[in-house]
Parts: C-alpha cells; sequence; structure tokens
C-alpha cells in the first residue's frame, strides 16, 4: 500500500521531504515548508482537529481507502497539520518521506516492527535510550528478533556481531546520557556490507545538528518530544527515509496499528521546528559553558560531552555534526546518595527526566530513565549510580552554573 504524500498543494497524507520550498537553507525550510493550502488563507499552519473526511461520492471514497486517489481518509493515517509536520522534517533531515507516531518509541516501534520479521537479527549499542533498551530486549525478542549488543564506538565489535540473518544496525549519537559518539559513515559501511539497514536516533543532535542519512544512514527515528518540541508540551516521534520503507511499510504499519500523533501535537512541533536552529546553537553554547565549568570542579569525577577536547568521540563529532548539543553527564564520587544530595540541592534545575526543554532539567539515570533496566545492562552501558545527567535550558548559563555550583558541595 502506497503512502498519500503532501505534494505542492498541500494534500495530506504523512509526509514527503519534496514540493513546497527548494534551494532554500535550513532555517527557511524549517519556517516554511509544509504549510498547506486552505480556504481561509492564514498566516500559521491551522490544527486539522478531525477523526475523518467527507468524499464527494461512493466513489471517491472507496479511491482514497484503496489508495488509488491521494487524499484524506482518516486521521489515524492521514491529517493535513500531521502531514505539514512530516514533510518538514523531512525535507530537514533530507530524507524523501516521513511519518509522525505518537511517541519516539512508538517510533522505534513501528521501524522494527515495520521492517523486520521473526528470525531477523539486529545489532544495537549497549548505550540506548533505557526504554528502547526494554524494548529489544523484553518485547522483540518474544517475536522471534534476536538482537546482540556491542560498545557504540568499537567498530570491530559491530562488523563482528554481524550475522547471515542481521537486517539491522541499530545506534543512538550522541548516545543517553554518556554522550558517546558513533562513526555514522563506518557504521554505515558496515550495515550496507551485510545488506542491513543503519538507523540513526537523532534525538540529541536534530537535523539542526547533524544529519545521518548525509553520512550513510538508512533511517532517522526522533523523539519529537524532546528537542522539536523544544518547550516539553507533548509527545511525538517520527521516522525519516526513503519513500519504500517510511513512505510504505513503516506508514503502512501506523495504519494498521494505529501509533498516530495528534493533529494538536503536529502544531506544536511545527512551531518547534520554527525556531530550532537558534535554540539548539544556543543549547549547545550553554552546554559547552556547563561542561568547562564541571570539568574544573572538584567534586566532579569525570564529565561526558563531547565539546570537550579530551572526550573520546570529541574528533568524530567534530565532523559528523556542526554543534555538540544540549546533554552533559558527569559523575561524583559516593554513588547514589551523593548524587541525590547533588539533585536534591539545586533549586533552578527541574528534576525531571526530560530533556530539550527551554528549562535545564536534571535527573539520576540509574533510578529513572534506565531504571526499568537490569542491574547488568545499567554496568554494560555504563550507567553508574553516581552518574547525573543535565539537559541544559535556556536560562542565563551563569545562573545555571551558579545553581551546579550550589549543588556539588552536598555530594560530600
Amino acid at each position: 500500500m502506497s503512502t498519500t504524500t503532501p505534494d505542492a498543494e498541500g494534500e495530506s497524507g504523512q509526509g514527503s521531504g519534496e514540493g513546497e520550498v527548494t534551494g532554500y537553507g535550513f532555517a527557511t525550510q524549517a519556517i516554511r515548508v509544509g504549510q498547506p493550502s486552505e480556504s481561509e488563507q492564514a498566516h500559521a499552519e491551522p490544527i486539522y482537529a478531525t477523526s475523518s473526511y467527507r468524499f464527494a461520492s461512493a466513489a471517491e471514497a472507496a479511491a482514497r481507502f484503496s489508495g488509488e486517489q491521494p487524499g484524506n481518509v482518516y486521521s489515524r493515517f492521514t491529517n493535513p497539520t500531521v502531514a505539514a509536520f512530516s514533510q518538514r522534517l523531512a525535507a530537514l533531515e533530507g530524507g524523501e518521506a516521513c511519518v509522525g507516531t505518537a511517541s519516539g518509541m512508538a517510533a522505534v516501534l513501528a521501524t522494527t516492527l515495520g521492517l523486520l520479521s521473526a528470525g531477523d537479527h539486529i545489532v544495537a549499542s549497549r548505550g540506548l535510550f533505557g526504554a528502547t533498551l526494554s524494548l529489544f530486549s523484553n518485547h522483540l525478542t518474544r517475536f522471534g528478533i534476536s538482537v546482540s549488543w556491542v560498545d557504540l564506538t568499537d567498530t570491530t565489535a559491530w562488523r563482528e556481531a554481524v550475522r547471515p540473518n542481521t537486517r539491522m544496525l541499530f545506534a543512538e549519537t550522541p548516545s543517553n546520557p554518556l554522550c558517546e559518539i558513533a562513526d555514522i559513515a563506518r557504521l554505515a559501511q558496515i550495515a550496507h556490507a551485510a545488506d542491513a539497514l543503519l538507523v540513526i536516533d537523532n534525538c540529541f543532535c536534530t537535523p539542526a545538528l547533524q544529519r545521518p542519512l548525509e553520512h550513510g544512514a538508512d533511517l532517522v527515528v526522533h523523539s519529537a518530544t524532546k528537542y522539536l518540541d523544544g518547550q516539553g508540551r507533548c509527545l511525538g516521534g517520527a521516522v525519516v527515509g526513503d519513500r519504500q520503507r517510511v513512505g510504505e511499510q513503516i506508514y503502512g504499519f501506523i495504519r494498521s496499528a494505529g501509533p498516530a500523533m495528534s493533529p494538536f501535537n503536529a502544531w506544536v512541533f511545527l512551531k518547534g521546528l520554527e525556531t530550532l536552529s537558534l535554540r539548539m546553537a544556543a543549547h549547545s553554547e550553554r552546554a559547552q559553558r556547563v561542561a568547562e565549568f564541571l570539568a574544573e570542579h572538584p567534586g566532579v569525577a569525570r564529565v561526558y560531552y563531547a565539546g570537550l577536547p579530551h572526550h573520546r568521540g570529541h574528533e568524530v563529532a567534530r565532523r559528523q555534526q556542526s554543534g555538540f548539543g544540549g546533554i552533559v553527564s558527569f559523575t561524583v564520587a559516593g554513588g547514589r546518595e551523593a548524587a541525590w544530595r547533588v539533585i536534591d540541592a539545586t533549586r533552578l534545575c527541574s528534576i525531571t527526566a526530560n530533556l530539550g526543554d527551554t528549562k535545564t532539567t536534571i535527573t539520576h539515570p540509574a533510578t529513572t530513565t534506565h531504571g526499568t533496566v537490569s542491574e547488568a545492562q545499567r554496568q554494560a552501558a555504563g550507567i553508574e549510580e553516581g552518574l547525573v545527567r543535565l539537559s541544559i535550558g535556556l536560562e542565563d548559563v551563569d545562573d545555571i552554573i551558579d545553581d551546579l555550583a550550589r549543588g556539588l558541595p552536598a555530594a560530600g
């Protein structure tokens, strides 16, 4: 079944990277791509809050449902506002097609179940988001999809983990929460030599700082909940790639299984994309300052941020990213108790597991984002009890640093 994708007149499906605005820069596309035409000529994109659509005749309804005629069918899989978001994100990532989903995890689920079958094998990095680790370990395996785990930065391990039935390599770069960096181009070579797909979770960088498809990745997944929104308002996800895999196979899974993005959330993400390049530059600038402060603080044992020259992924990040992002993690001596004291002593930072917000957030990964995975998996991924993750917001950076300076002595 083929997806109906937006064309220059704004017909709505799940999304295409072509049509409305070509030959313009990133910031222009982030503002102008995907604006649907409508009779009221509203300057801002409208929210199409409808579950269904009228048809001119029974024959037209049949043609729409069969896919023979483009156009709206039912908002579980065709909605103009969702299509506008999908078309815009596809353009920003440089992809042919994009599908919006109900959450970032729904995007990961749709990518795996939409493309893989029982008996297939995934090679994945140990340093994935906790929910992705759980999905791969506890759920995909129940459907006959096996997974091998490797160090994100060890390309030899990736190559040696490939089997005859390997169909997908899945990596998150920078990783959550240690900000490890994968060499996307080298992973793409390994994947394609095995006739497998390379999927990159681009949540931390967004296309404003990194475009994995340009480095050889086949698919990009997003939690739109994070930086694409930018203010912690809505849940959503997305998959970007080519028309066949994304526009047909993954879209077909979403049409049947139903993890749909709501029109209201899609509208919020559209507004978020308009300021994405400005926000990511500001997040990166502030995060660099915070990381440098932490690296010099006597109460901090180690800092994880690719913008620091001593970070082992620094040179790779410089090559494939235009900025280092807004996530900084660090460890303190004394384990969980010391980390909790640091977190509880802050006053400005919000204690929450979300990230990508204008507000700086602070969390303890071992008991939150990675709290549902086994202790062995946490240790393998380097998630220590003394680890603290920061998502640096857009407050005055001196205020953020002062708040951390208040909290760090509490570690003892």
